[in-house]
Order: C-alpha cells, then structure tokens, then sequence
C-alpha cells in the first residue's frame, strides 16, 4: 500500500506541478505589478476592519481562519522535514514560493469573494463556485468540489493529527503501550488522540462562526509566541544569523541534498505550509464581510507572509542555528549527508523543532513545541472540516442531503484517530496527494480565468482607483463587465434602494 502512494505521489508532484506552481505565481505577480509588495501597507490596515455581520465574518477572522489552515503541521514539522530532505536551500525555495505566491493568494481569494453566495445564512465560495461561476464548466467544479473533500476530509488531517502524536512522544514518552487494531500505542498518544476528537467534535456542529471565534483567539496567540522564542533563539545566536542566511542561500544553488532536492522539497513543502494556489484559502476569503473583494485578495496574500515568512523561517533559523538536524541523501537512500543528531530522530517530524528549542530553553522549549503544534494542527483539522463543509454546500445543488455532511465529519476524526497513530512518512505521502491535487485543478483554472475574464486583475485596478479618489468604497461588478457576480450585483441594487 505504501509502495502504491508513494507512486501516486511521484506522479501528482512531478515537476510539473513544481515548474506551475513557481510560474503561476510570477505570472499574477507581474500582471499585479507586483501588489505583494506594493500593498504591504494596505494589507496590515485592513487586517483590523471592523466590518463583519450575521452572515459573514471579519477580515481578522477570515485571516485567523486560513491562517488556521496555512499555519498548521507545515510550519513545524513541514520545514524540518524540507531541511532534512532537500537540505537548508529548501528553505529558499520556500521564500520564493511565499513572495510568489501571495500574488496566486490574492487572485484566487479576489476570486472566492467575486463569485461567493448566500446559502442558509452563511457566505459560501472557492474555487467549485468561480470555476462554475466564471468560467461556466460545472465539471471543473465538481471535480474541485470532489477533490477538495477528499482531500481535506480524508488525506490531510491525518498529517496534523499524526505530528500533534509524535510531538507527544517525544516531550511525555509512550506512557503505557496500549494493544490497537492498528498496532501498539502509547498511552499519552491516546490520551491526546482522546482530547482532539471530543473537541473537534464539540466544534465542528457549531459551524463557521464557532470555528471562526476559536481560531480569532488561538492562533494569533499561538504564533506570536511562537515566534518569539524563535527571536530569543535567533538573539542569542546573532554572531551565526549571518552564517545561516548564507549557508540557506549558497546551498539554495549548490544544494548539499541536490538541486532538485532543494527546489522539490523547499516548492513542496512551501505549497503545503502557506497553501497559496493550492485552493483553500478562497474558502475562508469568500466567508468575509468586506466592502470589496480586492480587500480580502490582499489580505489573504498577507496571510502567505505571515506563515512563510515568519513562522517557517523561525522554525528553519531555530534549527540551523542550534544544528538539530539531519540531511537524508536520497541515493543511496537512507544514506546521511550531514548528521548532527541521533540517527533514529525521524526526520519528518518535529523532531528537529522540538531539540533546537530542547537545546535552548530546556524541557520547556520542548513542551512548547509540542503544545504550539497540538493548537496549530487542531485548527488546521477544524480548517479543513471547513473546506469540506463548503464544497459539500456547493455539491447539494446537485445532491440534496444532510447525510453527505454527517459522513465527512465522522470521516474526518477517523483519519484524525488513523493518522495519529501511523508512520508519519505514510501520512506526510498521502497529504502531499491531498495538496497536489487540489493545486493541478485550481491553478490550471485560476489561469483560465484570466484568459477568460480577468476579474481579479478589474478588481484590483476598481480598488486603486477608488482608493486614489477618496469616499466609500463599493464594488459595482457590472461596470467593470464582470458577470454572474450575482452576490454583488444583488448588494449594490439594496445599497441604491436604500439610498432613494
């Protein structure tokens, strides 16, 4: 069964999709002029809008949301693992997918809030609804939608909940081992298995306002603290920061791991980590409350900083600094390039993160970790239910039911119990599938779009304009020749009633 994944996986992250994912992102970042940079300022302002409503949440939620889903198990274990296989370049290539990708981030969430709808009180959208919308190919987006659940209600919360166990481990031991149908487990890696799924029970009926309250709270904090033990680490090293940055350049080039070591694993595990291109994020962006749809394209883009930038370079400035970590050549396999820790640390785990801050800050930084990745993965899980939960609302124009939404819950804390207690390389194989396919439709069709319509780009020349002007901002979509933005265009027609 391994054999048949891994071979699955070579297939879906071929090249290819590397190659796609890089040019898409320079592709937007060019005809953006670049609105990653340019708007930097305007991103950090309207993070804090106010605007939020029965039916939708704010900007701040919306962002805590899909940062939910884009800081997760990538930023800890996702950059140990790139470091450990593609070797410190890999970090690179991780930036470069991040400064490249906000751009893919701001034109595929633009997107979720052009073609978003109203369905039973709530804001849904994403890549199912803009393929179907703008594009009119009802296929595409039921091949999205499908995708979509499969891999966020089957392939992928096992890789969170399988860190949050191993992480366990390695603060707590095993505890007593315990007889299972899937083998001998520790009995501490039950009893966090035993908290996540009471919890994410607990949540998951509660829908997007529940999940969006949790994540407002949870993740900023855990982050901010995250990042600065990171800080602490990086101030107490400041005569090596230097030596690192280099050594992450130079080996970005000449990688120690190979050079498509470095660009595959550091393009992997950047997709896996900030999620830009990959289709997630729109569902969290169409959720929003905003006044126009460019604003939350650029927040959403910021959203990719935060987690590529800031939090995974922690994580990678943690490890190189304090050398907890090992590189692992892949011919012959197995073999070591560098081998600074014990052989037997598994290197697609958070390991790596967990004795660099062991080596720091002691037992406490090593409970950190472990306690920073249980709440990063647990909302990643509630992230992913969401996603699931939407494409499911898109699909019931179709397929009426409440049982479809039923199955994918149990569904998921299955996979969440599964990957909890499985060969984390097993389930980082199956979740890199999950990713991958959701990135080959989405991409391919954001690019489409363009080609069509180029609503996202009208979007955002309507929102400089505006801006330049002065007074309210108000997306009229039908002045800008967008069509079957029907959400919009049933606004602006209340918004002019109202004013008579």
């Amino acid at each position: 069964m391994e054999a048949f994944v891994s071979a699955v996986n070579d297939v879906v992250w071929s090249n290819a999709l590397i190659f796609l994912c890089l040019g898409a992102g320079l592709f937007y970042s060019v005809l953006t002029r670049f609105a990653q940079v340019r708007h930097f300022k305007e991103m950090c302002k309207l993070l804090f809008s106010p605007n939020t409503s029965d039916k939708g949440i704010s900007s701040f939620q919306a962002l805590a949301v899909s940062l939910s889903g884009r800081v997760g198990v990538g930023n800890i274990a996702g950059v140990a693992a790139a470091i450990g296989f593609g070797g410190p370049g890999a970090i690179f290539w991780m930036w470069v997918v991040a400064f490249l990708g906000a751009s893919t981030a701001y034109a595929e969430s633009t997107l979720g809030q052009i073609y978003k709808t109203e369905e039973d009180g709530q804001y849904r959208g994403g890549p199912a609804y803009y393929f179907d919308r703008c594009l009119g190919q009802k296929w595409l987006a039921v091949l999205f939608a499908v995708s979509a659940i499969i891999a966020c209600g089957v392939f992928l919360p096992g890789v969170q909940a399988n860190a949050v166990g191993n992480a366990f481990t390695q603060v707590f031991g095993n505890g007593t081992m315990v007889s299972t149908s899937f083998g001998d487990v520790g009995s501490f890696k039950l009893v966090a298995l035993a908290i996540i799924l009471i919890v994410l029970a607990f949540i998951i009926f509660g829908g997007i306002k529940r999940i969006a309250n949790f994540t407002q709270v949870v993740v900023p904090f855990m982050a901010l603290g995250y990042i600065v033990l990171a800080l602490i680490v990086v101030f107490l090293n400041l005569d090596k920061v230097g030596d690192i940055f280099y050594l992450i350049i130079s080996d970005a080039f000449t990688a120690q791991a190979g050079f498509g070591a470095a660009i595959g694993w550091g393009v992997k595990r950047g997709i896996y980590s900030n999620e830009a291109g990959q289709g997630t994020g729109p569902h969290a962006a169409a959720a929003a409350e905003v006044d126009h749809p460019a604003q939350q394209g650029l927040v959403q883009a910021f959203s990719v900083y935060v987690d590529t930038i800031f939090v995974c370079t922690a994580t990678a400035l943690m490890i190189l600094i304090t050398q907890q970590y090992n590189i692992v050549g892949e011919l012959p396999a197995g073999q070591f390039i560098v081998q600074n820790v014990d052989a037997a640390t598994e290197v697609g785990s958070a390991a790596f993160t967990q004795m660099a801050l062991f080596s720091v800050f002691g037992s406490f930084g090593e409970a950190f970790v472990g306690i920073a990745l249980f709440f990063f993965a647990f909302t990643t899980i509630l992230a992913y239910y969401f996603i699931a939960e939407t494409n499911i609302a898109y699909l019931n124009r179709y397929f009426k039911g409440t049982i479809p939404l039923v199955i994918v819950k149990l569904v998921i804390m299955f996979m969440v119990a599964y990957g909890m207690v499985n060969n984390s390389g097993y389930i980082w194989t199956i979740g890199d599938i999950g990713v991958g396919l959701m990135a080959w439709i989405n991409i391919l069709g954001i690019l489409a779009i363009f080609f069509v319509a180029k609503p996202a780009l009208l979007c955002l020349s309507d929102y400089e304009e505006q801006k330049k002007k002065g007074g309210k901002i108000m997306f009229d979509p039908i002045k800008l020749g967008i069509k079957n933005a029907t959400f919009w265009e049933k606004r602006l027609e209340k918004q002019s009633k109202d004013a008579e």
